[in-house]
C-alpha cells in the first residue's frame, strides 16, 4: 500500500512539475538569438527600419536579434519562409501592408493566407505618401486636378512603380472615389516613375514622401496633397487628402512585426512590449520621423484589425478593377 502511495505521489509531483515548467519556459524567452526576416534587400526602407529595430531589441531583450534578408516575389518568399517556422518566437518577419493585405488579391496563387497563417505581434510605423503633378500639366491644386480630369476624361496620365504597387492602387482609388478617369503609365520602380513627372512625360504620381520631398522642395513637381493620418513635419503646409476629399481613404504604408501562427501569448506579449518601447524611445521616434515614418505603437489586436480593414478596402478595389500580377 505504501509503495502504491509513493508511486501515486511521485506521479502527481511529476505532473505538477510539467505544468509548472510551461509558464517557466515562457518566462525565460528569449533564451537564444532571434532571427528577424526582412522581405527586401539590404539598404531598402524596410531593411533600414528593421536594423534599427533589431539593434534596439537586442539591447532591450538582452539577446541578439539577427537580420536575415530574403527579397523576392514581392515578399512572398520571406513570408512563406517565416510561416513554415516553429511558432516559438525565434523567427519573426518585418512585414508590410502589401504582403498582408494586398498580395492575396493581386496574385492568383499565394501559398498561405496572410490574415490567418501568421501571429500578429505589433505595428511598427506607417510611411507617408504625396500626390504630385508635373509643372507642364497646369495643375496647381487638388481642385485643379478634379476640374481638369472631369473636363478631359482619360486624358491625364499618372505613373506608378508598377502594376499592383501602392503607387498604382492609390491613384486608382483617387480616380474611383472622385468620379474621374486617369490613364495609367507603369514603370519598373518609383525613381523612373517620378522622373517621368519631373520631365512632364506624365501628369501625376502618388509617391512616398521620402522619395518625392526633394523634387517638391526643388520646385520640379507640384505637391497637391499628402496621404496619411498626419501631415509630415517636412511638408506641414501641404494638406492631407482626407482634409480635401474625406471619401478617399488614406493610403496605408505600414510595417508590422509578425510570426508563425499559434505563437505563445506570453512570447507574443514579450516581443510586442519591446517593439512598443522601441517606438516610444524619443531618439528612435525622431529617427523614424526623419525617415518619413510615423511610429504607430499598438497591440497585436490593433495591427490585426488594421490589416483586415486594409484588406477589405484595398482588396475590394483590386477585385473591382481586376488588377492581377502574373
Amino acid at each position: 500500500m505504501r509503495t502504491s502511495r509513493r508511486v501515486l505521489l511521485g506521479s502527481l509531483a511529476s505532473v505538477a512539475l510539467v505544468f509548472a515548467g510551461g509558464p517557466a519556459a515562457a518566462q525565460i524567452f528569449p533564451a537564444r538569438p532571434i532571427k528577424l526576416v526582412i522581405p527586401q534587400a539590404p539598404g531598402s526602407g524596410a531593411d533600414v527600419t528593421g536594423r534599427m529595430l533589431a539593434d534596439f531589441m537586442s539591447k532591450d531583450l538582452k539577446q541578439s536579434v539577427v537580420i536575415d534578408n530574403k527579397p523576392g516575389a514581392n515578399g512572398i518568399i520571406a513570408s512563406q519562409a517565416v510561416q513554415r517556422e516553429q511558432p516559438d518566437g525565434y523567427t519573426v518577419l518585418l512585414t508590410s501592408v502589401s504582403l498582408v493585405s494586398f498580395n492575396q488579391f493581386l496574385y492568383k496563387n499565394v501559398p498561405y493566407d496572410p490574415l490567418k497563417d501568421f501571429t500578429f505581434v505589433a505595428p511598427v510605423a506607417n510611411a507617408g505618401f504625396v500626390l504630385v503633378a508635373s509643372l507642364n500639366s497646369g495643375i496647381k491644386s487638388w481642385a485643379d486636378l478634379v476640374k481638369k480630369a472631369k473636363a478631359e476624361p482619360d486624358v491625364l496620365t499618372f505613373s506608378s512603380a508598377g502594376v499592383g504597387n501602392s503607387t498604382h492602387l492609390y491613384s486608382e482609388m483617387i480616380a474611383l472615389r472622385s468620379g474621374i478617369k486617369l490613364r495609367h503609365v507603369p514603370y519598373k520602380s518609383s525613381g523612373p516613375a517620378l522622373m517621368a513627372v519631373v520631365s512632364s512625360e506624365v501628369d501625376l504620381m502618388t509617391v512616398t514622401t521620402a522619395t518625392g520631398l526633394a523634387q517638391i522642395k526643388a520646385g520640379k513637381v507640384v505637391g497637391l496633397a499628402q496621404s496619411g493620418e498626419k501631415r509630415s513635419p517636412q511638408l506641414a503646409d501641404l494638406p492631407l487628402l482626407k482634409e480635401l476629399a474625406p471619401d478617399i481613404p488614406a493610403l496605408p504604408g505600414w510595417y508590422a512585426l509578425v510570426g508563425p501562427s499559434d505563437m505563445d501569448a506570453k512570447v507574443t506579449q514579450t516581443l510586442a512590449a519591446s517593439v512598443n518601447r522601441f517606438l516610444t524611445d524619443p531618439v528612435i521616434k525622431q529617427k523614424l520621423i526623419d525617415q518619413f515614418l510615423f511610429p504607430i505603437p499598438g497591440t497585436p489586436a490593433d495591427i490585426q484589425k488594421r490589416a483586415e480593414n486594409d484588406a477589405r478596402i484595398w482588396g475590394g478595389l483590386i477585385r473591382d478593377l481586376k488588377i492581377q500580377i502574373d
